[in-house]
């Protein structure tokens, strides 16, 4: 018998999703993301400096850190202060290594670009959607930077969405929550760009393993959910055209 998904989605469709642009008042790049009950709301910081490595070759940087809040879930979880969980460290790197590659860091300049990702509430999904709406909250702290002159022209050279894809009884799905989460055999984060090109695939058997034909099918249901994503991106960005340098 076919997975039956709780919410009563087709296993091709994504969860009711959202950017609310403008959530904080002091930096300048905030986004209330929703992907269903995920919420995760991303911020963007501009500090003037880079690392050490990059010192003196005029290129900028971006970082990211991501953490959940302890209510988040339905059981609370300690805060994480010095020491961090390999999970959490391994989501904040890939968030960065994502939004890296949709800027030009030659046009940024020696500037650092700090992402705080933090999950309110977590109903699966959670990096996935703090890529997508960080994304969002980059765009608009570019803008900010290039109304105020700090910037001659936009470094934004890449648009990257993230989702989540698994198999439920042999069948592909897309954008789990929890529960499915929960339930599937096979599990992928995938991230493209605006060309859907891919910039990161996660994806693991929890049992067994899965074919050829069956990892095609989640890159297919991967690559619809990202265009939506996209769209839904570039919607919520006022000033989309001016800001991003096509290549």
């Amino acid at each position: 018998m076919a997975w039956q998904r709780p919410d009563g989605r087709k296993p091709y469709e994504l969860r009711p999703h959202s950017f609310l642009p403008g959530f904080t008042r002091f930096t300048p790049g905030s986004v209330l993301a929703k992907s269903g009950d995920t919420q995760v709301l991303c911020t963007v910081s501009v500090t003037e400096g880079v690392p050490k490595f990059l010192k003196g070759t005029g290129k900028g940087w971006l970082t990211a850190e991501y953490r959940m809040l302890p209510s988040a879930t339905q059981q609370r979880h300690e805060r994480e202060f010095m020491k961090l969980s390999g999970r959490t460290q391994e989501i904040q790197r890939l968030i960065g290594r994502s939004l890296r590659a949709a800027l030009d860091f030659d046009i940024l300049g020696e500037r650092t670009l700090t992402v705080d990702a933090d999950v309110l509430q977590a109903d699966a999904g959670t990096r996935t959607t703090a890529i997508t709406g960080s994304f969002v909250a980059l765009a608009q702290a570019i803008s900010r930077l290039l109304q105020q002159g700090v910037l001659e022209r936009s470094p934004l050279c890449g648009q990257v969405a993230a989702v989540s894809v698994g198999l439920l009884q042999e069948e592909p799905f897309l954008d789990l929550n929890y529960i499915e989460d929960v339930a599937a055999t096979v599990d992928f984060n995938v991230v493209m760009n605006h060309k859907l090109g891919i910039i990161e695939v996660q994806g693991t058997a929890e049992e067994g393993s899965f074919s050829r034909t069956q990892l095609n099918q989640l890159l297919d249901f991967s690559e619809k959910g990202i265009q939506e994503l996209l769209i839904a991106q570039r919607d919520a960005i006022a000033d989309w055209d001016t800001l991003f340098v096509r290549n």
